[in-house]
C-alpha cells in the first residue's frame, strides 16, 4: 500500500520532472557565469525524451489492454537520464565563446515556471492523500 502512494505513476513522473528541471536550472546558471569566459560553448538539457518513455513504460505496466497496435507506441529504447550536451555548432561572438545572455535568462524562466508547476502538481498530490486520510 505504502509503495502505491508514494511510488505511484504520477510520483515518479514529477520525481524526475523535478530532478531534470534542477539539472536543467545549474546548466543555465553556468552558461549565464561562462557568459566572459573565450571559448564557451554553452550547454543544455534534454530530458523530456526520457519523461515520455517513463510514462509509457508506466502506462503498460498500469495493465491498459493494448486492443490495436496503434493505441499505444511501440516499446522505444530509454535514453540516458537527463542527458547533458554542449551546443559545439555555433558561436556569436569571435572569441568563440556562444552563451547568449537573453536566450539564457529566457530558458532560465521558463524551467522556473516548469519546476514550480511541477513542485505544485506534487503538493497537490500529497495533499488529496493527506484529504483522503482524513476522510474529508
Amino acid at each position: 500500500m505504502f509503495e502505491r502512494l508514494f511510488g505511484s505513476q504520477p510520483i515518479n513522473l514529477l520525481e524526475k520532472a523535478l530532478t531534470g528541471s534542477s539539472l536543467r536550472h545549474k546548466v543555465i546558471s553556468n552558461n549565464i557565469a561562462n557568459i566572459n569566459t573565450p571559448g564557451y560553448k554553452r550547454m543544455e538539457v534534454s530530458f523530456e525524451e526520457e519523461l515520455a518513455a517513463v510514462e509509457q513504460r508506466e502506462t503498460r505496466k498500469s495493465g491498459i489492454a493494448l486492443t490495436h497496435p496503434k493505441h499505444l507506441a511501440p516499446p522505444q529504447k530509454v535514453p540516458p537520464s537527463n542527458q547533458i550536451r554542449t551546443i559545439e555548432n555555433t558561436s556569436l561572438r569571435t572569441d568563440g565563446n556562444n552563451v547568449d545572455i537573453d536566450a539564457e535568462m529566457a530558458a532560465m524562466t521558463k524551467n522556473n515556471i516548469f519546476y514550480n508547476t511541477v513542485a505544485q502538481r506534487i503538493n497537490g498530490y500529497y495533499t488529496n492523500i493527506k484529504t483522503a486520510i482524513k476522510g474529508g
